[in-house]
């Protein structure tokens, strides 16, 4: 007798369980490396920023304009950073933003603003480091020159990720508290010093050469025979 399919069937939760089981598991999907892209172009961006910076301060006028060079040069990073902001405004815009600013644990405005401060306060300390680097060490300067940036981008980059490090672990705690860091942890931050140090020190460009070295003094041309 052939059965009507129409017809009520038994529910039966091992045939249920074996129709999912037979199932064909979905691919596994592979992290994408975008933000290894990003962060290799920070790199770029940040590792070229003390040079341009501070040959910018040195086309600056000096004389008795020198003290004010470096402040010259990070006005204009300052219309620099204005006019990445007018683009990432477009880049939101074309996204379709709501352009709401407050998420489910408070408004982000603030935050965002202290960052900028931090930022920008770190700009301009830089600005000032490349200056006292480049002074004579006769003015009371470290006397590096046009080399001042060799010296001073390698200890800014090993000690703001250490930095970055220990504030992260304040606002976020270890687990097990900080006797349980571990020690290796402790001696990447150690090497991380140590390499800034050496790298600042022994840097080809901070080494003898003639962008810092003291001029030699010329020898008296011979006295005319009348």
């Amino acid at each position: 007798m052939r059965k009507n399919i129409l017809s009520p069937q038994v529910f039966d939760p091992n045939r249920l369980e074996s129709t999912f089981s037979t199932g064909v598991n979905p691919p596994t999907q592979k992290p994408k490396m975008t933000w290894l892209t990003f962060a290799l172009l920070t790199v770029l961006s940040w590792g070229v920023y003390g040079i341009l910076l501070h040959k910018a301060r040195s086309l600056m006028p000096m004389g008795p304009e020198t003290p004010n060079a470096g402040l010259k040069a990070f006005l204009f990073v300052c219309v620099a950073y204005a006019l990445i902001g007018v683009i990432a405004a477009f880049v939101l815009k074309a996204r379709g933003t709501n352009w709401s600013f407050a998420g489910p644990d408070g408004n982000g405005i603030p935050m965002s603003l202290i960052a900028g401060l931090a930022g920008a306060l770190g700009a301009f300390t830089l600005v000032l480091a490349l200056g006292a680097a480049a002074t004579p060490i006769a003015k009371g300067g470290g006397g590096f020159g046009l080399a001042a940036a060799a010296a001073v981008m390698p200890i800014v980059f090993a000690g703001a990720p250490i930095v970055n490090t220990v504030v992260a672990m304040f606002v976020h705690p270890p687990e097990g508290g900080w006797a349980k860091l571990p020690p290796l942890f402790i001696v990447g931050c150690f090497l991380a010093a140590g390499g800034a140090f050496l790298v600042a020190k022994f840097a080809p460009s901070n080494r003898g050469g003639s962008s810092h070295a003291p001029a030699k003094p010329q020898a008296e041309a011979p006295a005319a025979n009348p």
